[in-house]
């Protein structure tokens, strides 16, 4: 039993670690999401569930490699206690009553290489907990990269050979009579054989004697006519991950190529609420709205890098590309001290004689999203929670580019935050877009509601600059119900595309009222942020 569970978990082992690595091949994933031959809308929104097929494959990891142990436990103590001189090459024991030492010393390549792979794996799962992921992501980030020394021990650990199969089995079948060895004193004898052959004794047996009729006819025992022989498995991992782990590689050599040459910062500009950001840029790059992209700042980090939404794309007309992020971290703070001459400089753009002091920036990217999908709706719902509303920032600024070459014909955008000063940094782009809509005579093109659970300076704030946005800024929290059951009335027999980037609270009941049916006939399709 224990061999057949320790088999068992290693085939469910070398499949999920073929497996976990694809979600983490970013190139790959962009390049099915923008292909419209590879992959349509169905299967687009089955990429958007990568990180959590990711995570699915490491908790499943690590369920098997507590199984995969304790059934090597067993065996530890199987080969110990049927510890047999008949066959020596068999015996992963050295002799009988050996335990303690049976992995790390006779079988010494497994044994070592799997006690490592547990340490490794319980840091990595360890690490991976939401818990620790927020209060310090940098254990996560250093930690997770472990993984690479893992697969290292995992092809030496499938290299020990320490189960083994016979190679003989027509000239030695399992349970034959060898006349040519000595059998009573491990075997017992058949009673059949004994009653033919009293004077039987542990001597050799002669080859010139015949064996009984009744022992042959009733197949107690066949006859060995060689000696069994054994031979180690073939390591069945490296059909499993050899494949992905080439992938994988090849990958990250063409992002560090890619992203070799530093960006050139052009702007920097320091928002209400800890928000601060960064326009940019790069020879020969491509982003469609809702993409993102790695920011890698050696000065800051030599290791770690952060992925970060563009709020703003590079077009035909305009090379630059931006992006929005919140310091609320190390990372983040070490970064904004780096770009802002004085820490308490506030929404003044840096002069261009002083962007020399600016520090190397790489961008890795850019890589796809759920938020692509947005414009290829017909009618897209966009739901943002503080922050989750930098996605949004690239899709308006691509629509006051132009939005005629859509698909898109409405967009309800609903935005809630917990101050005023958080709403004032994207409130120009949306009076811009507003601006223009309403030139252009399509008003009901977008549908904006921003909801505010503050009220201290609103009246102030709108009143001097943002008398566009007054009569949708709305005090409190969306009644979600009614407001999918009206957009569900205005859209009939329609599908709408659900897209939210925010705080889990507001994505499950977005995602629940998604799921739910309606008399009208209309349909909802979810769609959630995550980085892979």
């Amino acid at each position: 039993l224990g061999l057949c569970v320790s088999r068992a978990s290693a085939s469910v082992l070398n499949l999920n670690c073929c497996l976990v690595l694809l979600p983490v091949c970013r190139v790959l994933l962009a390049f099915l999401r923008g292909s419209q031959k590879v992959a349509r809308r169905k299967t687009r929104r089955l990429l958007d569930k990568s990180k959590t097929f990711h995570v699915t494959c490491g908790v499943t990891i690590c369920i098997f490699s507590v199984l995969h142990v304790a059934a090597h436990l067993v065996n530890a103590l199987n080969f110990s206690e049927n510890y047999n001189e008949d066959f020596l090459s068999l015996n992963a024991a050295n002799y009988r009553g050996e335990v303690s030492q049976l992995y790390l010393m006779s079988a010494l390549v497994p044994g070592l290489t799997g006690v490592i792979m547990v340490l490794v794996l319980f840091l990595m799962c360890t690490a991976s907990t939401y818990a620790i992921r927020v209060s310090n992501y940098d254990i996560f980030w250093y930690t997770h990269n472990l993984f690479f020394v893992f697969y290292m021990l995992l092809m030496l650990h499938v290299s020990g050979g320490v189960l083994k199969y016979q190679t003989n089995l027509e000239e030695h079948p399992p349970g034959c009579f060898n006349p040519n060895k000595t059998l009573r004193e491990n075997v017992m004898v058949p009673k059949a054989f004994e009653e033919s052959f009293p004077d039987y004794t542990t001597e050799p047996f002669p080859e010139d004697l015949p064996v009984p009729e009744p022992f042959v006819q009733n197949n107690f025992m066949r006859i060995c006519s060689e000696e069994p022989k054994f031979q180690s498995h073939f390591p069945e991992t490296w059909f499993w991950i050899s494949g992905p782990l080439c992938l994988y590689c090849v990958e990250r050599l063409y992002r560090y190529i890619r992203s070799n040459k530093p960006v050139t910062i052009t702007s920097v500009i320091s928002h209400p609420s800890n928000v601060l950001e960064v326009r940019m840029i790069k020879d020969d790059f491509k982003a469609r709205p809702g993409q993102y992209v790695i920011l890698h700042c050696p000065r800051v980090s030599a290791l770690e890098s952060h992925p970060f939404t563009l709020t703003m794309c590079p077009t035909d007309t305009k090379a630059t590309f931006g992006v929005h992020l919140k310091v609320v971290g190390d990372w983040t703070e070490r970064f904004r001290d780096l770009l802002l001459l004085h820490s308490n400089q506030d929404t003044e753009i840096l002069p261009i004689f002083q962007q020399r002091r600016y520090p190397k920036l790489y961008v890795d990217g850019p890589f796809g999203s759920p938020f692509e999908e947005s414009l290829n709706y017909e009618v897209s719902l966009c739901v943002a929670g503080g922050i989750g509303v930098t996605p949004f920032a690239s899709v308006l600024n691509t629509l006051l580019d132009g939005w005629k070459c859509y698909k898109l014909r409405r967009l309800y955008f609903i935005w809630v935050c917990r101050d005023v000063e958080s709403f004032r940094w994207f409130a120009d782009l949306l009076c811009a877009l507003h601006s223009k809509l309403w030139q252009e005579n399509r008003p009901d093109y977008i549908n904006i509601q921003l909801y505010l659970s503050q009220t201290d300076g609103i009246q102030k704030i709108i009143g001097e600059k943002y008398q566009a946005l007054n009569s949708r800024l709305l005090i409190g929290r969306p009644r979600w119900k009614l407001l999918f059951d009206e957009i569900a009335k205005c859209n009939r027999r329609k599908t709408i595309g659900v897209f939210c980037c925010g705080p889990n609270k507001i994505s499950k009941i977005l995602h629940k009222l998604s799921n739910s049916s309606n008399s009208y006939g209309t349909r909802f399709e979810y769609n959630k942020e995550s980085f892979s």
